[in-house]
C-alpha cells in the first residue's frame, strides 16, 4: 500500500482504522507501510482495507460513512457486489463536488433512474433519495434531455396548521418545499437556481397544483410521497406526458396522514410492482449515507417496531385461544 493512500485509509485522526477495529474486533497496524492485521476477524477487515485501497486508487472519498457501509457489507456477504460498483457521477454541483452513489443501493437507484420513465426511491431518512433524484435532474435538464424540472411533494401538516403559519398561500408552503430547495441551491448554485425559476424552468409547487395538468418533457420529483392519499398518486402519476421522466421519494415509516387513511405511496408499489417503464428501489438503513448514529437511531426504531409487532400477534393469538375455549 503507498505512502499517498495510507492517510486516505487511516482517515482524519485515524478514525477509518478505529471503526474497523471496533466493529470487527481486530487490531491494525502500519508497518513500514504494510497493514498487519490481527483477530478473529482479521480476513474480514483486509477484505474492508482491499476496497478501500480501491476506492482511494479511483479518487473516490472514504469517511467513517463509507467504512461503516463496506464493514455491513463484509459481515452480510455482499462485498463482492459493492467491488464492482464503478460509482460514477450523477452530476457536479456549482462548486466543483461530483455527486456520486456511495452504497450499491443508492447505484441500483440511479440505475433504475436511468433506465426507466418512472422510479420509486423508497426508504428510511439519510439515504439519498431526494439528492440523488435531484442530481439525476439537474443533469438531465443540462444535457438537454427535458426541457424544465417540476418539484413537488404533499403539504401535509406534522403538528402545525398551515392557517397558523404567516404570509399567502405559497408563503404558507415554502417551509414544506424547504428541502427541495436547500438541494436545488446547493447543487446549481443561487444565480442559476434563481434565473431558472423566473424562466419557468424550474417549478417548486405543492401536490395540489398538479392537478389537471399534463406534464410534457419535464423531470418531475415528487418528494415525502408516503403523505400522499392512492387518489393523489393516481392523480399525479397520470400527469407524465411524453419525454418526461419521474422519480417518487418518500419513507414508508414515516407517515404523517391521519389515523385510517391509507399511504399512496405503500398502495402503489403493491399496483405497479413489475410494470414496464417502472422501476422500484427498496434502501435500506445500511445506505443511510449522514451520521453514523442515524443509522443506529433507525435500526433501533426497525428493531422496536419489530418487538411491537411480536406483541400485538401474541396479544391476537391469545384472544384466539380464549375465543375457541369459550366455543
Amino acid at each position: 500500500m503507498t505512502d499517498r493512500l495510507m492517510p486516505l485509509i487511516f482517515g482524519n485522526l485515524d478514525e477509518n482504522i478505529i471503526s474497523i477495529e471496533r466493529a470487527l474486533g481486530v487490531s491494525i497496524v502500519n508497518r513500514e507501510g504494510q497493514l498487519v492485521v490481527v483477530g478473529a476477524n482479521a480476513d474480514k477487515a483486509r477484505m474492508v482495507l482491499a476496497q478501500m485501497a480501491e476506492m482511494a486508487n479511483k479518487g473516490r472519498e472514504i469517511d467513517v460513512n463509507a467504512v461503516n457501509y463496506l464493514i455491513a457489507s463484509v459481515m452480510d456477504g455482499s462485498m463482492d457486489e459493492v467491488s464492482k460498483a464503478n460509482g460514477g457521477t450523477v452530476c457536479v454541483t456549482v462548486a466543483g463536488k461530483a455527486i456520486k452513489p456511495k452504497t450499491l443501493g443508492q447505484e441500483k437507484y440511479v440505475e433504475l433512474i436511468e433506465k426507466n420513465i418512472v422510479v420509486f426511491g423508497v426508504g428510511p431518512a439519510g439515504t439519498g433519495k431526494t439528492y440523488l433524484a435531484m442530481a439525476a435532474a439537474i443533469a438531465a435538464f443540462k444535457k438537454g434531455d427535458v426541457a424544465r424540472i417540476i418539484l413537488t411533494r404533499p403539504a401535509i401538516e406534522a403538528g402545525e396548521k398551515l392557517g397558523f403559519l404567516p404570509g399567502d398561500l405559497q408563503q404558507k408552503v415554502d417551509p414544506y418545499l424547504r428541502p427541495l430547495y436547500d438541494a436545488l441551491f446547493e447543487i446549481m448554485g443561487p444565480e442559476a437556481f434563481n434565473r431558472n425559476m423566473e424562466k419557468g424552468l424550474i417549478e417548486v409547487a405543492p401536490l395540489a397544483y398538479m392537478r389537471g395538468r399534463t406534464l410534457d418533457n419535464s423531470f418531475i420529483v415528487l418528494d415525502e410521497a408516503q403523505n400522499t392519499t392512492p387518489a393523489q398518486m393516481k392523480m399525479f402519476l397520470t400527469r407524465i406526458g411524453f419525454g418526461s421522466k419521474v422519480i417518487v421519494t418518500g419513507d414508508i415509516t414515516q407517515i404523517d396522514l391521519a389515523v385510517g387513511i391509507k399511504s399512496g405511496l405503500k398502495d402503489v408499489l403493491g399496483i405497479l410492482k413489475g410494470v414496464e417503464g417502472i422501476g422500484i428501489a427498496m434502501l435500506t438503513n445500511k445506505d443511510v449515507v449522514r451520521h453514523p448514529l442515524v443509522q443506529r437511531i433507525i435500526k433501533a426504531y426497525e428493531l422496536s417496531e419489530k418487538r411491537e409487532e411480536r406483541k400485538d400477534k401474541r396479544l391476537l393469538d391469545a384472544k384466539e385461544k380464549r375465543g375457541q375455549k369459550k366455543e
